[in-house]
């Protein structure tokens, strides 16, 4: 089962008897060793419902859990691998009795909770209901209450926030109901207060693995030490250069807590990277060389030198796209070293938020390239983007007749029968606002049919 693992993972799969740290470059194979120290502890004589590997997103825990079945088996299918969430759902679910709970207690979505909000505060004003709900969401996470956050409440409108958090909880208690930050909250409080709840649970939990470490925040901390208790089986997976989540509330004080809490903590260094080449990671190691360092590492590739990085200035977002498209046609052309047999398929174009992806969708597309958007939607597959793209001719019109028939209704506020002659003028002048918007868009692409065109 060891197989094609590095001294380092090795090491890491292998210790299982205590508190284990392991610091995991990007790219140095730290799925790979969870699911092989899921393995390892089964062999170990732990039977898999004991383990669970916790992780941060859905899709994330789904690949683990394949990965781990890939490696383990059947017995795979018996290891709790889920989100710091899903295992706080369960623990309520069990045991939220005690705290008054029912266990078909409703969890609130973001919208349910903009409501309440505006409720408890007496605004009708979302976006203002949606500061308050990001302030609370953070206190909750630091793990305050609406008692300790007027406390600290640096100045009025934090004072006044703390009250509404207040209302908002007694609100969320008469609904049997938790929005997502008290899944986290609501089980520390059950395993912190309540050892009868905190004996059974860490009886059920042989060892935890935590993927992605850096980004607990401190509530998560807490759940995870009364989770292991003094017996502490657990194996941390993280690096703290890759901490990207401070402004919801994860800190990098976990990692320092880690060895002040548990004095026999094992560190262990994933410093080998599988990914990139040693041009690439020269690069990022002189990037993050300035940040403070916790647990200093360097990252190695034996994948060879490559072609060196090249750092390129652009005028706009739209000269952008179009030296990365012009530098692709070049690279496929011959014109460069590593130009042979290189397919489109060859190469990614790599962006920070699914918004920046339109200009160089515009650029593939000026320049016949095909591609794929992976893990969003590409900005020409919205609705509202292929209908303007494709209604034109009368007769490719009758073939989508959904189209007006959708943009002809109210978008902003639907009125009711009964609103009155006064409802029904404001709901006609809002469909023909409507008609006249989508038919002058598409006049100004010459590809509105003429009985439809706005005079």
């Amino acid at each position: 089962m060891s197989a094609g693992l590095n001294n380092a993972q090795l090491e890491a799969v292998n210790y299982v008897s205590g508190p284990c740290l392991v610091l995991a470059g990007a790219g140095s194979g730290k799925t790979r060793v969870i699911t092989h120290k899921i393995g390892r502890l089964i062999e170990a004589g732990l039977a898999p419902q004991r383990i669970a590997a916790i992780t941060f997103t859905n899709k994330a825990a789904a690949e683990m859990r394949e990965r781990a079945k890939d490696l383990i088996g059947k017995a795979a299918k018996d290891v709790t691998v889920c989100t710091f969430h899903a295992l706080g759902v369960r623990i309520m679910r069990e045991d939220g009795h005690v705290l008054g709970l029912k266990p078909q207690f409703s969890i609130m979505d973001a919208d349910d909770v903009t409501s309440i909000l505006k409720d408890c505060g007496g605004t009708t004003d979302a976006a203002t209901a949606r500061q308050w709900q990001w302030t609370i969401s953070l206190w909750k996470n630091m793990g305050l209450n609406a008692e300790q956050a007027a406390a600290q409440a640096p100045d009025d409108n934090a004072r006044v926030i703390a009250r509404i958090m207040r209302l908002y909880q007694e609100r969320l208690s008469a609904y049997q109901s938790v929005d997502f930050d008290d899944l986290i909250g609501m089980p520390l409080k059950l395993l912190a207060e309540f050892p009868e709840v905190r004996e059974r649970w860490q009886a059920k939990m042989g060892h935890v693995l935590v993927d992605e470490y850096q980004d607990t925040n401190a509530t998560q901390y807490e759940v995870l030490k009364h989770l292991v208790g003094e017996r502490a089986r657990f194996t941390a997976v993280g690096d703290d250069d890759q901490s990207i989540y401070g402004w919801r509330g994860a800190t990098l004080d976990n990692l320092k807590r880690l060895p002040q809490d548990f004095p026999n903590l094992k560190v262990i260094k994933l410093e080998q990277n599988y990914r990139s080449t040693s041009a690439i990671l020269r690069a990022a190691n002189h990037v993050i060389e300035p940040n403070p360092k916790l647990y200093p590492k360097t990252l190695f590739s034996e994948l060879g030198e490559g072609e060196p990085v090249r750092v390129v200035d652009a005028l706009n977002e739209e000269h952008e796209a179009d030296r990365a498209i012009a530098r692709i046609q070049s690279i496929r052309s011959g014109h460069s070293l590593e130009s042979k047999h290189r397919e489109f398929k060859d190469f990614a174009i790599l962006y920070r938020a699914n918004h920046m992806a339109r200009p160089f969708e515009q650029a593939l597309r000026r320049a016949n390239i095909p591609y794929k958007v992976s893990g969003g939607q590409s900005f020409f597959d919205k609705a509202e983007i292929k209908d303007l793209r494709l209604v034109s001719p009368v007769d490719q019109q009758r073939r989508r007749p959904g189209f007006f028939a959708r943009h002809h209704q109210p978008q902003t506020r639907h009125w009711p029968p009964d609103a009155g002659p006064a409802g029904q003028l404001c709901h006609a002048v809002q469909a023909q606002s409507v008609r006249v918007a989508v038919c002058r868009q598409l006049a100004q692409r010459r590809q509105c049919p003429r009985h439809h065109r706005p005079a």
